[in-house]
């Protein structure tokens, strides 16, 4: 069956999502169809075929649950598809005694989101017609990650769907989270970047050149770096449109070299060069990789399977001893000696893991060493934000005094001649 992209009117504003419907007509009345709910025709304001799809946004790259695998996108009002939000709803639902389709159908007409409405309706759908809930969200890779799959997938052979999304909820809570923190340790460097920026771009466009004209009319041989930058401060001065034009082309291309894949591996490859930075980067893979792991394990995801979905999470530095351990497995090695010959543990995370293989609770143990990552990252983030500050507050004020000094070096020297 052909699918269009309809763009129609939902509570005063524009909204767009695909739709399957033998033909253009049709696609009111499929519209209405899937949303469980009449549409009429003045609401639609286009309909076209998915393959030109012009203004879609379903069809957008992301790295969805902390992965670094781009996969198409739901945009709802919120932003991406409110996965954790699904995960937690349904849990509770389930856990009420309340069948899936049941269940999916409920959470599909409280949703207001039309593309969000669509998707549960997809999946509900896929119920009905006797899929597994693990096909049915395989089925919608632009919402839905590999990771919950596997999950959803390893619990229904045990019959604990509702705590494996918990525990997936849990775990976008834990990214959602670490992203908030390394976010919260930038905010006031940048507001402080930002800010001194602002200053020298005053200073630069409207004090220069007004001592670049008064300093020509005292005439007389100048400091060579004052002579610089005043003559910069003249060029600013005459061309202001010019150097905007220009700012904004360097504030372009670097916007774009940073969203260049080859370039942001070069970057990350330099950083983990570095000797504290490179060591807490590793810890936050590991933190990853081991909370990966912990959600699949007590899931009863096997720990091949586990190692290998953790995989497409990692970055290029620890990928390969990934694979590595996952062939040391499959030979028959336990886990721990797999991620121990890989370096990809610490002394502390393998005696952990050890004891979880004793215990025959080795998804526990990964979730512990987990958080014992947390923890000192935690710290790490917390130093940095008290010692960038102050070094960033020097920089700043460092090039801002200078440019003070150059300006006003030249009357020193006028003052000590007349003198």
């Amino acid at each position: 069956m052909p699918r269009f992209v309809v763009r129609h009117m939902a509570q005063g504003r524009p909204v767009q999502m695909p739709i399957d419907a033998p033909s253009r007509e049709a696609v009111p009345e499929a519209l209405a169809a899937a949303l469980g709910c009449p549409v009429r025709a003045a609401d639609v304001l286009w309909v076209r075929p998915l393959d030109v799809r012009a203004g879609l946004a379903l069809p957008t790259p992301t790295a969805q649950e902390g992965g670094r695998q781009g996969f198409t996108e739901v945009r709802s009002r919120g932003g991406h598809f409110p996965v954790r939000l699904f995960c937690q709803e349904l849990a509770v639902l389930l856990e009420a005694g309340i069948a899936l389709h049941e269940a999916l159908s409920t959470l599909h007409e409280k949703e207001a989101d039309l593309q969000v409405a669509w998707v549960l309706h997809e999946v509900a759908q896929a119920i009905s017609q006797g899929q597994t809930l693990a096909q049915a969200l395989r089925a919608q890779p632009q919402a839905f990650g590999q990771l919950l799959v596997a999950s959803v997938e390893a619990s229904q052979r045990t019959g604990h769907t509702p705590v494996a999304l918990k525990q997936h909820a849990q775990y976008l809570a834990w990214v959602s989270s670490l992203r908030e923190q390394l976010v919260g340790a930038l905010i006031y460097p940048a507001i402080l970047v930002g800010a001194s920026l602002l200053v020298m771009a005053f200073l630069t466009v409207f004090v220069v050149p007004r001592f670049a004209q008064l300093y020509e009319g005292l005439g007389g041989e100048l400091p060579w770096m004052s002579s610089l930058l005043l003559a910069v401060g003249r060029a600013v001065g005459q061309h202001p449109w010019v150097t905007l034009g220009g700012l904004v082309g360097v504030a372009g291309a670097v916007v774009m070299a940073c969203r260049h894949p080859l370039l942001r591996a070069w970057a990350a490859a330099w950083a983990w060069q570095w000797p504290v930075v490179g060591e807490r980067l590793r810890l936050l893979e590991l933190a990853t990789l081991y909370r990966t792991l912990g959600l699949l394990l007590q899931a009863g995801v096997p720990a091949v399977a586990a190692l290998q979905a953790a995989g497409e999470l990692l970055g290029p530095v620890l990928r390969p001893g990934l694979a590595g351990a996952v062939q040391q497995v499959q030979a028959g090695e336990r886990l721990s000696e797999a991620l121990q010959a890989q370096g990809l543990c610490t002394p502390v995370s393998l005696r952990m893991v050890r004891v979880g293989e004793q215990t025959g609770e080795s998804g526990a143990m990964f979730e512990r060493a987990a958080l014992f990552y947390d923890e000192e990252l935690a710290r790490f983030t917390a130093w940095v934000g008290k010692v960038l500050g102050p070094v960033l507050m020097l920089i700043m004020g460092s090039l801002i005094g200078g440019i003070v000094v150059l300006m006003y070096l030249p009357i020193f020297q006028v003052a000590e001649q007349i003198g």
